[in-house]
């Protein structure tokens, strides 16, 4: 008597919460569908917004390749303070020895003239040039008019930088809206799972009630009575896990969704759905060939490879640029040593570097090349997942149909062996089997379901179709 009074608290316990959860009395509920749901995960999740600062990084790094098109203007000062004065020392000597020279030549006894000569040949004639402080003030600029294409195939390669992070960004979307899918519709599944463990659990609460009215009339003996009490138990048991999981998957998809309040309960409204209409499997091979991520990516890659080759095979050229200078200020540089404007025609041209140039066109070669083989590697490797992923969804249709079928029988069964025990025909244990092979059943086409929307939202997202999703749950 003690062991059913425990019971029933326990049980009355069990109602009392599950009415209170269902009058929305535990917690707050708000009701999310499945589009809501997507529109705050695309506002909240952190790894779409690095995903968008990685486009913005690459429209940034473009505009810096335009900037080499432009001339470069610097603006350049100097202050310089010298040990010594720059100055020319020249002997005059140099200058009176060819006149010496001359007039002993002519007057080989003249000594008067050639004395003055010897003793103004022993000065040394000194012109200063520049004083020990020096300050200048430039502005120069610089001009590359030809770089062998360089400038034309980088911003080429800065534009196909912008395409893959925008491709980045297509697949990062679609990931986490699988994710949101797996998350959503988990929890979904574990709302159903809930109920299907609280119909087994009330089914099995009946059948013991049953039990007890039956012993005490002498149409069930004890064994009959505990059976039903243990299965009782064990799906009382079974609805708590599922409960337990239920809550699991709600912190889940509010982590997911930045909700922060741990008193609210999200009530999800969208259904676990399976769609019947299917376009073909060779629509779903042509979208992957032009659209999957991955793909594109290998592409843009590969295209980049390209033009970097053509940057690499540039480097043979010349670069020519017009360049000039002016002088805005000097002080102590005489303009007659230095000019105040410069303006010319500059040109470089790497005639022998080691055989660096050939090294490196052969290595993105070699990487172009590689680039193509793992494209083609990942077209095989999508098309077989395309191909699996279809047949999932075809096969679960299939199973869905058979578990239809079962469900109906197991219910009919059902009915009958509680009819059968309330006229002592059949026993406790036939009632339990029969209630827990309905509720397998259940479980299962509920976990069929929530496979085909997995299999389906992974198939999209692999095509490029990630938006169309929520047209096959409409």
């Amino acid at each position: 008597m003690m062991e059913d009074m425990v019971l029933k608290s326990r049980r009355l316990l069990v109602g009392l919460l599950l009415a209170a959860d269902s009058c929305g009395l535990v917690a707050q509920e708000v009701t999310y569908s499945f589009a809501d749901a997507k529109s705050r995960m695309l506002h909240a999740s952190d790894a779409l917004k690095v995903a968008d600062v990685g486009v913005q990084i690459a429209r940034k790094e473009q505009g810096r390749a335009a900037a080499w098109w432009w001339p470069q203007i610097q603006m350049e000062g100097m202050y310089a303070h010298l040990s010594e004065e720059v100055e020319v020392r020249q002997s005059l000597s140099h200058f009176t020895d060819p006149a010496k020279a001359y007039i002993q030549s002519i007057f080989p006894s003249e000594e008067l003239i050639s004395g003055l000569l010897d003793e103004v040949g022993h000065y040394t004639l000194t012109f200063p040039l520049l004083p020990k402080d020096l300050f200048s003030a430039d502005l120069t600029a610089e001009w590359v008019v030809f770089g062998g294409g360089k400038r034309i195939f980088a911003d080429k390669m800065a534009r196909r930088m912008v395409d893959v992070a925008q491709i980045n960004n297509s697949r990062v979307e679609a990931a986490e809206v699988v994710l949101l899918v797996e998350r959503y519709y988990g929890l979904v599944l574990a709302e159903k799972t809930v109920d299907v463990c609280r119909k087994r659990y009330e089914g099995l609460l009946t059948h013991y009630d049953h039990a007890v009215k039956l012993e005490a009339v002498g149409m069930a003996d004890k064994a009959e009575r505990l059976f039903a009490k243990v299965a009782m138990e064990e799906a009382l048991r079974e609805l708590e896990r599922a409960q337990s999981a239920e809550q699991v998957c709600q912190m889940a998809l509010k982590r997911m969704l930045d909700v922060t309040d741990e008193e609210l309960r999200i009530v999800p409204s969208s259904s676990l759905f399976m769609s019947h209409h299917l376009p073909p499997r060779e629509l779903f091979q042509q979208a992957m060939l032009g659209s999957n991520p991955t793909l594109n990516t290998l592409y843009v890659e590969e295209q980049m490879a390209g033009e970097k080759l053509r940057i690499d095979q540039s480097a043979y050229l010349p670069d020519v640029a017009l360049f000039g200078k002016q002088t805005l200020y000097a002080h102590g540089i005489p303009s007659n040593l230095m000019p105040r404007t410069i303006v010319g025609v500059g040109l470089t041209w790497n005639i022998f570097d080691g055989l660096d140039r050939e090294r490196q066109i052969s290595q993105t070669r070699l990487a172009r090349q590689s680039l193509a083989w793992s494209r083609e590697a990942a077209e095989n490797d999508c098309a077989t997942a395309v191909d699996e992923l279809y047949a999932t969804l075809l096969q679960t249709e299939q199973e869905v149909c058979v578990l239809n079928t079962t469900i109906a029988l197991n219910e009919e069964l059902l009915r009958m062996r509680r009819a059968s025990f309330a006229e002592g025909i059949a026993t406790s244990a036939e009632v339990v089997d029969a209630e827990n092979a309905l509720s397998e059943v259940r479980l299962a086409r509920l976990a069929a379901y929530y496979a085909y929307d997995i299999a389906l939202v992974n198939l999209l997202a692999l095509c490029g179709m990630i938006d169309s999703f929520e047209e096959y749950n409409r």
